[in-house]
């Protein structure tokens, strides 16, 4: 075995540190100011405590904004969040399934599609999906944000990627054989899945949850507004009626559910790898 030279480690260790503080120090500049009072979040070091501890009474005056709007706000991304990720999640699963196990006329031009539709940046449908929905009549409801939220090429990708190499053949034909029908074949598939299908719904939460473009075209009532629109909306106050500080600690609590989420889930993965050791 080739060993590696001090000054490869060195440079590898480098790069790898640089890359951790531009992704940390934005977080770091986050948590120090949301502690900030109005007069210390301008002055002195902006990564650096201020002169008072004002976490506890900025979240007060936060929560107390405009009638608590706040928390509106953020029921409302949990609920796009949640209910479209979990919704993505079981459609991704469905269709990766069966083009990954039922072979029918046009399966690979339907996944080579998925492929293409990876490939398409989301906020190029923005537009067309508006125009769409304006000619329905479902713009500024909520399944103006919802029905966009519930399909996921990628995850249809990942699905039929894992369950082509996870799910075996034989599962399915002992499954057959004994009567069971296809939805309960497919039921016990989603329990060999499920590294892929949390993987997936995290990712469909996370853009969810921070998707700006396509809630600020579809929705004008703040009352059916995410955090992400709602905290913009502040932010281009300039300060007055609601203050920077305010805006600064929303951001920040805004980032606690997507960390909670990865937290309670990443057990998951780490079964999902014990179990491909295993085998």
């Amino acid at each position: 075995m080739t060993k590696v030279s001090p000054t490869s480690r060195l440079f590898v260790l480098a790069v790898m540190t640089l890359a951790a503080l531009y992704f940390l120090l934005p977080v770091w500049w986050l948590v120090v100011s949301a502690t900030k009072s109005s007069g210390d979040l301008f002055s002195g070091n902006g990564f650096w405590l201020g002169h008072h501890f004002a976490l506890w009474d900025n979240v007060q005056t936060l929560f107390r904004a405009q009638g608590g709007i706040y928390t509106h706000w953020l029921l409302n991304s949990l609920l796009y969040a949640v209910g479209g990720g979990a919704v993505s999640t079981l459609l991704s699963a469905m269709c990766g399934y069966a083009l990954a196990k039922f072979p029918f006329p046009g399966r690979e031009a339907v996944f080579g599609t998925v492929l293409a539709a990876v490939l398409l940046p989301a906020p190029v449908l923005a537009v067309p999906l508006y125009l769409l929905f304006s000619h329905t009549g479902v713009v500024n409801t909520f399944w103006s944000v919802f029905i966009p939220s519930i399909v996921s090429p990628f995850g249809v990708y990942l699905s039929r990627i894992y369950a082509a190499s996870s799910v075996p053949d034989a599962l399915i034909e002992a499954g057959r054989i004994d009567g069971a029908r296809e939805f309960r074949i497919f039921a016990m598939g989603m329990r060999i899945m499920a590294p892929a299908l949390v993987t997936v719904f995290l990712f469909q939460f996370v853009a969810i949850w921070t998707n700006f473009l396509l809630p600020s075209l579809m929705l004008a009532n703040s009352s059916l507004q995410p955090v992400t629109v709602g905290l913009v909306g502040w932010r281009e106050m300039q300060g007055y009626p609601i203050g920077y500080t305010t805006v600064v600690t929303g951001a920040l609590l805004s980032v606690v559910p997507v960390v909670a989420m990865f937290v309670s889930l990443q057990s998951f993965w780490s079964k999902g790898l014990v179990t491909g050791a295993v085998k």
